[in-house]
């Protein structure tokens, strides 16, 4: 063999097992059971799927944060079917009539996020009752000419793989021309300049904090979850609708430049700050935004939009970081900052403090954990 290329193969074999090493260092069974016992905690501490949820007020449990853990759990059924899992979604849908906390004509994605998981339900067993009142909730939008509803970037999250979701199940196209000028009008018009900002790859949360909003030391600021919100909600949507649905390179465009945006930004123990830009305003570990970046990077190497060599080790200290700082023997999760709107909110955080709501940071947890498993 020539020098030269000895000189490759070693190259490439040295590539390879490093590559190899580094998917290895994290076992996917240890993934799941990771995942099983945090959920476990939750389903054994609310049996009751239709029990009121009690913080500042009570709230039905068909709110947007039972239903972000409802996605979470769709997703591990997924991977994992159990029966216990089919029958806690089934009883919670149920228990709700397939309903909306603000009936059939609200336009708040907070109500309608709901519809994620009825509809995951209604295509393992498809039934005309289980849709009734996402279809009338979701098909006026079709037919008004607004396009601002999601001024609030957590929004885009809540409703936008409801519209994915619903083209596919109809096989109408409007559905995703609809969502595509709402999350357009949230990129780029939304508070006169839209909420994305190209030159950082990042968002605001909703207009309070465009320009010149700044933190204390001077930067935009972007807050860790809302920008998770945004992050998740691009790769469920890509995850959902064909590959040659109309804009889906606009999605995919977004997905790359934050990732890069975020992998900048890693904290040293593998979490993020809860703000992104300023590390000394409310900085520290938070376990919601941490999750959803790590959910949104996995399904991109999964899938080919992101550089596994460069990701996967990203990926890799953040769960290790989530599993070893955050959960508990018992299932719960620490660290997962309260709801709220900016980094102050919730603050401060710890390993054994309780957020106002448990569900939402696990359901976040579980879709980063499942999209994990999946890697080879």
């Amino acid at each position: 063999m020539k020098k030269h290329s000895l000189l490759i193969y070693l190259v490439i074999f040295i590539s390879a097992t490093s590559f190899a090493q580094q998917s290895i260092d994290l076992d996917r069974e240890e993934v799941l059971d990771q995942m099983e016992l945090a959920n476990k905690y939750f389903m054994e501490k609310w049996p009751d799927v239709g029990k009121t949820i009690i913080t500042n007020m009570e709230r039905p449990s068909h709110i947007w944060t039972r239903a972000v853990y409802y996605e979470g759990l769709m997703a591990l059924h997924e991977i994992y079917p159990k029966q216990d899992f089919y029958n806690y979604a089934l009883d919670w849908a149920k228990f709700h009539d397939w309903g909306f906390r603000s009936k059939n004509i609200t336009r708040n994605a907070d109500d309608y996020c709901a519809a994620q998981t009825y509809i995951d339900l209604y295509n393992l067993e498809p039934k005309p009752e289980k849709l009734k009142n996402t279809r009338a909730a979701m098909e006026k939008f079709l037919h008004t000419p607004q396009n601002g509803d999601w001024d609030w970037i957590d929004a885009i999250q809540m409703g936008m793989p409801v519209f994915a979701k619903m083209g596919v199940l109809e096989n109408d196209e409007r559905y995703f021309e609809k969502m595509h000028k709402m999350y357009m009008y949230s990129r780029d018009i939304e508070g006169g300049n839209g909420l994305f900002n190209p030159e950082d790859g990042l968002w605001w949360r909703d207009a309070d904090f465009d320009p010149p909003y700044t933190e204390p030391n001077g930067e935009d600021s972007y807050w860790s979850r809302g920008n998770g919100w945004v992050i998740v909600a691009l790769a469920k949507v890509l995850d959902i609708i064909p590959e040659d649905a109309p804009h889906r390179d606009q999605y995919i465009e977004d997905l790359e430049v934050m990732a890069e945006a975020l992998a900048e930004v890693q904290r040293e123990d593998g979490f993020w700050n809860v703000s992104l830009h300023d590390e000394d305003h409310y900085g520290g570990k938070e376990l919601s935004g941490t999750a959803s970046f790590v959910y949104g990077m996995a399904y991109g190497v999964n899938n080919g939009l992101l550089d596994a060599e460069k990701y996967i080790p990203i990926i890799e200290k953040a769960w290790k970081a989530m599993i070893e700082d955050s959960l508990h023997d018992d299932g719960f999760l620490g660290y997962v900052q309260s709801t709220g709107k900016e980094p102050k909110d919730g603050q401060p955080l710890s390993y054994d403090k309780i957020p106002d709501f448990e569900d939402y940071g696990l359901g976040l947890f579980l879709l980063a954990g499942t999209e994990i498993y999946k890697m080879e």
